[in-house]
């Protein structure tokens, strides 16, 4: 579990932060830290699995809606943030072979290689601040700890070798206030946009609300129902059925904070 957010390291910016994990000093998750900016899943992976996966997000926009990709060889990437170094800015790292999880590191310079390419994947952290600007309670924020996220029975659409099930991410809400979320979220297509369920978990594959397979319970209080949204954590359970040779991920909840605004990734909802 993360210690509480402070108003400071709510506001620090998105430079400071991205230092703050190169040095060691900001090692747990980025949710609710540096309001009114873009945070971003990564996969990492060999140039010539590329194409097969750019095809598996756009194929499945909504758990994979794609930022930004890297040329292969290339850590930097400067429309995302001035300094940005994709191997040392995020403050967990998950490395796979052969689909299975081999180490969880905090920087990944000693791995890279020329022909790894990364791709850049919208966060639902993004939408957080929308939901609270508008007065609803984020649950895992006011609790301070990581997102809950459930794998589901919900089927991806393959690409090449990327395939498998959903994951996803919860927030409950009371109904009245999962409508308004709902509503404010379909402004927000590039960071998973609307919700896919609410209510029934069971109806979606998950069999105990209060054992997440990623990230941390939180509390339901009475009337309230969760609420899901398709979640990037999903590439990684593709990269899983890919079963490739190597591959890096991020870790659930630590993600790439960017110099872009949320605001530019609002769009308008007729």
């Amino acid at each position: 579990m993360s210690k509480s957010i402070t108003s400071t390291e709510q506001t620090v910016s998105p430079q400071q932060l991205r230092q703050q994990i190169r040095s060691g000093q900001h090692k747990g998750n980025t949710s609710g830290f540096c309001h009114g900016y873009v945070q971003c899943n990564l996969v990492i992976l060999p140039a010539d699995s590329a194409a097969d996966f750019l095809q598996f997000c756009k194929t499945n926009p909504k758990p994979c809606p794609l930022i930004a990709t890297s040329e292969p060889g290339n850590f930097r990437l400067p429309t995302l943030g001035e300094g940005i170094d994709i191997r040392t800015d995020i403050p967990s790292y998950k490395v796979f072979e052969h689909g299975q999880v081999v180490s969880e590191v905090k920087d990944i310079s000693s791995l890279w290689r020329d022909d790894l390419v990364a791709f850049l994947l919208g966060c639902s952290f993004s939408f957080e601040e929308a939901l609270i600007a508008d007065g609803l309670e984020v649950r895992n924020i006011s609790e301070a700890v990581n997102v809950p996220m459930y794998r589901t029975n919900i089927d991806c659409t393959p690409a090449g070798p990327f395939a498998g099930k959903m994951v996803v991410s919860m927030r409950p809400f009371v109904p009245e206030e999962a409508l308004r979320a709902a509503e404010i979220c379909q402004r927000f297509p590039s960071v998973h946009g609307e919700p896919i369920h609410y209510a029934n978990p069971e109806h979606i594959g998950i069999a105990d609300i209060n054992r997440p397979d990623f990230g941390d319970a939180v509390t339901i209080k009475q009337g309230e129902l969760p609420l899901f949204w398709a979640c990037g954590v999903t590439p990684q359970v593709a990269l899983e059925a890919a079963k490739l040779p190597f591959c890096i991920t991020h870790s659930p909840g630590c993600m790439l904070v960017t110099d872009l605004k949320n605001s530019e990734l609002a769009v308008t909802v007729e």
